[in-house]
């Protein structure tokens, strides 16, 4: 299972501490660091079923001072996924990977679920 997270925010500490509560191995990845490629988002994006809106840090200062809100919409998909592509900040994170299952952001119900 691939964890990939921003160490400084919060919602990904509360995260890291449920995995380790669960006793889920993880390898862990420092998006700021090490952002996800074009190929590995697109590969996700495919694999998760889900709309590649939620892959967006819409809380994020980048995204609102790139006006992404009105932007996206006129953005084809694979402008969007380079765009994230382009700035570890612009991810929605928590970003999980396991299998293939692909969750995004920190939500306990679906990851008891999922997980």
């Amino acid at each position: 299972m691939k964890f990939i997270e921003y160490p400084k925010c919060s919602t990904c500490q509360k995260a890291k501490k449920w995995l380790d509560s669960h006793g889920l191995d993880y390898e862990d990845r420092n998006i700021k660091e090490e952002n996800p490629t074009y190929e590995e988002l697109k590969a996700w994006y495919e694999m998760s079923g889900i709309p590649l809106k939620r892959f967006f840090n819409t809380s994020g200062l980048i995204y609102k001072n790139m006006q992404l809100k009105d932007k996206l919409p006129n953005m084809s998909e694979d402008e969007q996924l380079r765009l994230l592509a382009s700035d570890g900040m612009l991810v929605k994170r928590p970003l999980v990977i396991s299998g293939n299952t692909v969750l995004t952001g920190f939500k306990e119900k679906e990851w008891e679920t999922l997980l």
